[in-house]
């Protein structure tokens, strides 16, 4: 971090005499009084302003530009001390202290290499070791609780609401379960988004963050959350009448394996809370309203990665972003060979020769490597000799990451790294984890944990959203907890429509950090030629489309999600995806509608990216460029081809000079794409 400013630019006279009586207090040995009850905490720039009212409890409101964007809303905290418990509903704040920061946050493996963190912050004390900190950022607010005590604790309930005007414009997905709302919490976190009024959100359902309100006032807000550690998730409900919720999964009393591969941890019965807390200091994670003028301008949103917690491995330089040949999507879909293909040596050594072909630093050996059953990763199938495979990469250089189920790996987290990356593999893929209470969170930091001290990425599946663990732990390279390709293997449009949500996540999940969608797919279908397939499974939308994604989407491990031998048919389109870089130096929003489309720049050194989708409706799309210095430079450009409408799979590449005055014209067809690299 560099660089600190007691006082922020946009800090009026009054706010800097009371800061500075603050802190005079706090140098002479102590802080005072607070000086009343309803606080405001105004972000730099003096446009998102998070209004609080103490007294007995707390209750905030968010405005921007003046107008209130988050009607007032409720939260608090209950503890358990084992002597009782302890409620900030029945108390008042004691004390207050404000200060102001401007750092700038290195991030190596962002969308960003610099991440500017400034904004202003109220810290209020409550007593009985509770304090509850506020922060206002040009891009939104946030607030964490936390409790320091000198003995073990339990947290009994945490209420956060946001409450919006009944008919806003709100883009929300339920969780991908049914039952009871605690039976729901057992998901995995790949549902669409549905746009409907708040004031129609289901209250029989169970919804995930982050979600998204159009607000009256022209405004987005954008609500999520960060540095989630020890601590349930947050989901969402709305009680008939009542404002949108926070629901915490409750601890869980014992786990039972069980489930796919007999590789999962069940919950059987849960305890009456929903977290734990040693002595000492536990900080909660940060409640997040992104708010912002422009729904594009989400996509440069950084609250997420600077509330969470900083890098605990000290020298990550061995953590490599990349490209990833991947095996299970298309059915270990190799043609013309003289075997069988599947999970065998032979197969892995032509994926190898692939990736080592075009550069691409690594290869995935998904589900099957491991007998079914016992969820033992020392009991290997016949047909494939794992150190062959590995010492075979090493030759060639290219690296193994391995997939495993949660449990498998859980059971023996340090033999089986310590084993594993001994013989040279690079990294897991541990998938079906399927839950979000506080005993899983802690198993995949401690998972993390271990993993870095073996110098091993992880990329979790099946799994809730990253919210930040990206940057305490940079090994934990990708999260899935999206709806990505792997749904075209079974669903139709009617029953999954990806073109539409491809428009919805870069605002939405993509909030939280990146995410594993694993595109790249060689055949590709209109909304009139698409069907699903397990062994030869394609795209929705057009060729021009799936390269895209991989400008647009953000995922430091990223998959080619088709066969090599689809690809090696396809060199043009294969050479343009392995040379994309998977993390970024700058992002800038272009052009942004959720749920239409979405226009995105990127640079990598001095070459940009950009990126481009829309939705079904084709359509012809006014870029301006000039905000990114492309004006007369020469760009090489892969469109929809003339018969993309028809024929999904054409597309079109062109070396172009770009217009002096920066802006172009883009064709897209239906489900259509663009890429542009200009250098």
């Amino acid at each position: 971090m560099r660089g600190f400013a007691i006082f922020g630019a946009e800090t009026s006279k009054s706010d800097m005499k009371k800061v500075f009586c603050m802190l005079l207090v706090a140098a002479l040995g102590g802080i005072g009084a607070a000086w009343g009850t309803d606080y405001v905490v105004k972000s730099p720039d003096g446009r998102a302003e998070m209004s609080l009212s103490v007294d007995k409890g707390v209750s905030y409101s968010v405005s921007y530009n003046g107008a209130t964007v988050v009607e007032p809303s409720r939260i608090g905290l209950t503890i358990d001390t084992g002597k009782g418990e302890v409620s900030v509903q029945k108390m008042k704040s004691k004390t207050a202290r404000r200060r102001s920061i401007n750092q700038t946050i290195e991030a190596p493996i962002y969308i960003k290499s610099e991440v500017s963190d400034v904004f202003n912050e109220l810290t209020l004390s409550f007593g009985s070791g509770i304090s509850l900190i506020v922060r206002a950022y040009n891009t939104g607010v946030a607030w964490r609780w936390t409790v320091t005590r000198s003995k073990d604790f339990v947290i009994k309930s945490e209420q956060a609401e946001f409450a919006f005007a009944a008919d806003a414009k709100t883009h929300i997905a339920y969780l991908n379960s049914n039952g009871t709302l605690e039976e729901q919490v057992m998901a995995s976190y790949e549902n669409v988004y549905e746009t409907l009024p708040y004031g129609d959100i289901n209250p029989e359902r169970l919804a995930m963050v982050p979600f998204a309100v159009e607000t009256g006032s022209g405004a987005v807000c954008a609500v999520t959350e960060s540095d989630v550690e020890g601590y349930p998730n947050m989901n969402l409900n709305k009680p008939q009448g009542e404002p949108l919720a926070a629901y915490f999964a409750r601890y869980p009393k014992e786990e039972q394996q069980g489930g796919y591969k007999n590789g999962e941890l069940k919950v059987p019965a849960r305890e009456d809370y929903i977290a734990r807390g040693a002595a000492g200091t536990k900080q909660l994670p940060w409640r997040v309203i992104n708010t912002v003028e422009k729904a594009q301008q989400l996509l440069e949103c950084d609250l997420v990665y600077c509330l969470a917690s900083e890098s605990r491995v000290g020298d990550a330089s061995w953590v490599k972003p990349g490209m990833v040949a991947w095996d299970w999507w298309c059915d270990w879909g190799l043609t013309g060979q003289s075997f069988t293909p599947g999970v065998n040596t032979e197969t892995y050594k032509v994926y190898i020769d692939f990736a080592q072909k075009y550069g691409i630093p690594y290869i995935i050996i998904d589900d099957g490597w491991e007998e079914n059953g016992p969820a033992d990763l020392f009991r290997i199938v016949d047909g494939i000799d794992i150190k062959e495979v590995v010492d075979y990469g090493k030759a060639k250089g290219v690296g193994v990451i391995l997939w495993a189920t949660l449990y498998s790996v859980l059971r023996d987290v340090d033999n089986v790294f310590s084993h594993y990356s001994k013989l040279g593999v690079k990294g897991f893929k541990i998938d079906f984890i399927d839950r979000d209470d506080a005993l899983m969170v802690e198993h995949l930091y401690e998972i993390a944990e271990v993993a870095a001290r073996y110098n091993l990425l992880i990329d979790y599946h099946g799994v809730y959203k990253p919210a930040g663990m990206g940057r305490t732990y940079p090994n934990v390279i990708n999260f899935e907890g999206v709806s990505g390709m792997e749904q075209n293997k079974w669903a139709s449009i009617a029953q999954h429509d990806q073109v539409s949500y491809d428009v919805m996540i870069p605002y939405l999940r993509m909030l939280a950090g990146p995410l594993d969608y694993t595109q790249g797919a060689m055949l590709n279908g209109t909304r009139q030629t698409y069907h699903a397939s397990w062994s030869e499974p394609m795209s929705q939308g057009t060729r021009a489309r799936q390269l895209a994604l991989y400008v647009v989407l953000f995922s430091p491990l990223n998959m080619l999600c088709d066969s090599p031998s689809l690809y090696e048919q396809n060199p043009e389109c294969t050479g343009l995806i392995a040379s994309i870089p998977c993390v970024w130096d700058e992002t800038v929003a272009l052009e942004g509608t959720i749920g239409e489309r979405v226009a995105v720049a990127r640079r990598s050194g001095s070459t940009w990216y950009v990126g481009v989708l829309n939705g079904w409706n084709a359509e012809t799309l006014t870029l301006d460029l000039s905000p990114i210095g492309a004006a007369g430079k020469q760009a090489e450009v892969y469109e929809d081809g003339p018969l993309a409408g028809k024929r999904a799979t054409d597309y079109r590449h062109s070396s172009v000079r770009l217009p002096d005055d920066g802006k172009v014209s883009v064709q897209l067809a239906s489900g259509g794409g663009c890429v542009m690299v200009i250098k």
